[in-house]
């Protein structure tokens, strides 16, 4: 059998695997997990243990970026900083709903972009956002549709980006200068989701609304929201206006101390080790699909199947991979989750750069539409946690209904930013 042939054999030997793991009815990480051993098995390498360590240890960097941003936005929550920041907004700008608006985009796009995670933007910030724009008139499925589309983008915001950050590390290019090509078009289309969503909001209903939104504690002030933000920013400013004087800290360690600044400015005592704790179990099914993701990539890497899509993809007209990529990647994100990235991003980012298209514009273009894949079956995690935050009842094919239009908008801004990707490389500069 010629090696073309054996790849492609244990690629359908993989993708079966997947889909029986599935119809048993086994979580997306096992699924994963189950079809990375069958295509070992299958490709004559029994239980390759080595392997399977490396690529558990793959995406080790990510996992301790995710745990300490989240631990950092729960400590924030916990201290009731999460909470003062949106009464104080609604008390300000309750009559002002441009204002109110962009405000409550900001709020929902802050945790996803420091921590990666839309699901974390949806359990911090989601759930208090949701009952102003209930209380301004809006149905439900509308609300979690808003929700879940910011949350998406939060995810793929700056400074973390696991869709870019996973995809750069396949091909070894360097996470750098994704600032701008990211923060401007997550920013807009949050803008453009929740104006076109919420045209029909009446002024909220702030005495109604109050009443629902826990009380912060008396102490609790702007500058105990803002002195871990600030320390954040400070330090990763100071690593790239001083590169051969102030230490290398990587963003484990810049969130950890924005994590202890939140915790000593707190005016409540917090206790760490529960937010610690629950912080573990909010990102273990994050963290153990990106174990099992680095592991079915390093043994796709053994068996060639990961060359054989490489090359498949590469040798497509170009023309063809941009226009079907609208729904390549949000099917790809709705299967494989975040192991998308690696999988089908790499090849992707690989063609792009050889026809001459800016790769890191190109890339960020990709990841603003893979997370609209996360409210597809058979996985839906964060359209299904959306749902049952906002407390929607009304069948899920509505709230799919609410999220088409400006989902097309989305894909359409991914796909322009990919195709003029070489004239607005002069994004790509910080």
């Amino acid at each position: 059998m010629s090696p073309t042939l054996s790849a492609l054999f244990i690629l359908l030997v993989m993708v079966a695997a997947y889909v029986a793991a599935q119809l048993i009815k086994l979580s997306t990480e096992l699924s994963i997990f189950v079809a990375a051993v069958a295509g070992a098995l299958a490709g004559g390498h029994w239980l390759p243990v080595r392997q399977i360590a490396e690529g558990a240890i793959t995406y080790l960097d990510i996992c301790l970026i995710f745990l300490t941003a989240t631990l950092f936005m729960n400590l924030v929550r916990e201290a009731g900083g999460v909470a003062f920041a949106v009464r104080s907004i609604l008390k300000r700008f309750h009559h002002q709903k441009v204002v109110l608006f962009l405000l409550l985009v900001i709020l929902l796009l802050i945790p996803g972009a420091l921590t990666g995670a839309g699901s974390v933007t949806v359990l911090i910030t989601g759930s208090l956002v949701a009952i102003v724009l209930k209380y301004m008139g809006l149905p439900e499925t509308k609300v979690a549709a808003i929700i879940f589309l910011i949350a998406g983008l939060s995810a793929a915001a700056p400074p973390v980006s696991l869709w870019a950050m996973m995809t750069a590390a396949g091909i070894n290019m360097p996470y750098v200068g994704f600032f701008l090509p990211l923060l401007i078009p997550c920013l807009l289309a949050s803008l453009a989701v929740i104006f076109i969503l919420g045209w029909k909001a009446k002024p909220v209903d702030l005495e109604k609304a109050l009443k629902e939104i826990p009380e912060p504690p008396g102490k609790m002030n702007w500058w105990r929201i803002a002195l871990p933000f600030l320390v954040f920013l400070l330090l990763i400013l100071a690593g790239r206006l001083f590169p051969f004087s102030f230490p290398v800290l990587g963003l484990p360690l810049i969130f950890a101390l924005a994590a202890l600044t939140a915790f000593l400015a707190s005016p409540v005592k917090l206790n760490i080790w529960k937010v610690s704790i629950e912080t573990t179990q909010q990102l273990l099914p994050l963290i153990g699909t990106l174990t099992c993701v680095g592991i079915l990539v390093q043994i796709m890497t053994l068996t060639g199947v990961r060359g054989l899509i490489a090359v498949s993809v590469v040798t497509l007209p170009v023309a063809m991979v941009i226009a079907s990529l609208f729904i390549t990647l949000p099917v790809s994100e709705a299967v494989l989750m975040w192991g998308a990235a690696p999988v089908l991003g790499v090849p992707l980012v690989l063609l792009f750069n050889t026809r001459g298209f800016n790769p890191v514009i190109a890339l960020a273009g990709m990841s603003l539409i893979w997370p609209l894949g996360d409210a597809l079956p058979p996985t839906a995690i964060i359209g299904r946690l959306t749902m049952n935050v906002v407390g929607v009842k009304e069948p899920y094919s509505k709230f799919l209904k609410q999220c088409l239009i400006p989902g097309l908008i989305i894909v359409a801004l991914g796909m322009l930013m990919i195709i003029f990707s070489k004239q607005l490389g002069f994004l790509a500069v910080f």
